[in-house]
């Protein structure tokens, strides 16, 4: 098996795995003061765009600038874990070693996915964000890839869906899947207007770049195999619940 790395994308100073298949990395460099990592802004790349692309803009630039057999993105605060494993969270991040056992069984890891019960894909990101982003989305797939526009109307009925855009993935998967992406996303960007958004609005290629993985895998039959991710640091539960309803029934008036 060749070389695995996983970008790891931050946009500040944060533990990272000392495993050096992970390689720090800070999205949005451009313009903003040294991290000590790797920067998103050298080589080809989209950083400037970080305002509006999250960790798209490091994605971006693994698939431009990094050679690797296997590459991966995971985030300086939510890394792939086994549960099995003993001692701190830090103590449970995904290892090379375990990695390349699982890349025996098959070409793409994802997150054990979340389902949101009461919401279909497509509701929750409408209460949370705006339908625009989607609804557009749609029409760019109906245009340039119209063989997925099943699959992503079938995707935005179910409750379940994977997030945060973290995966590894084979090389030629990795590539094609970028190719696909991003032809949408600069698309989107074109005819999107977020002048009026608000700063977490604003991220809108993020978001909808989570939703768009899972119909590029069911559109071309591709298996995978989920492992859970662990938050590197205390979640307040209710709080989030909280405001997921929050969101729902606002929206909804």
């Amino acid at each position: 098996m060749g070389d695995i790395k996983i970008i790891v994308a931050a946009h500040k100073r944060y533990w990272m795995p000392g495993d050096p298949m992970y390689l720090p990395l800070h999205v949005g460099r451009a313009g903003k003061s040294d991290l000590g990592y790797t920067g998103d802004d050298t080589g080809e790349n989209i950083s400037a765009k970080n305002d509006n692309y999250c960790e798209l803009t490091g994605l971006y630039w693994a698939w431009k600038n990094l050679d690797a057999e296997y590459v991966g993105i995971a985030h300086y605060r939510r890394h792939f874990c086994l549960k099995t494993a003993k001692g701190s969270k830090k103590d449970k991040v995904l290892t090379q070693n375990q990695l390349k056992g699982l890349l025996k069984e098959t070409d793409i890891i994802l997150p054990k996915p979340r389902n949101y019960y009461i919401e279909t894909n497509y509701s929750q990101y409408k209460h949370a964000h705006h339908a625009a982003d989607l609804d557009i989305t749609r029409e760019i797939l109906s245009e340039r890839y119209p063989s997925y526009v099943k699959h992503y109307d079938s995707y935005m009925k179910r409750t379940v869906g994977h997030r945060f855009n973290m995966f590894v993935m084979k090389r030629k998967f990795f590539d094609e899947y970028c190719e696909w992406l991003f032809d949408i996303l600069f698309e989107l960007e074109k005819r999107l207007d977020i002048s009026g958004y608000n700063k977490n609005d604003a991220r809108v290629f993020g978001f909808v770049s989570e939703r768009l993985l899972d119909i590029w895998l069911e559109a071309n039959g591709l298996t995978y195999v989920e492992i859970p991710v662990e938050f590197m640091e205390k979640q307040n539960w209710l709080k989030k619940g909280g405001d997921f309803l929050k969101r729902k029934f606002r929206r909804c008036k």
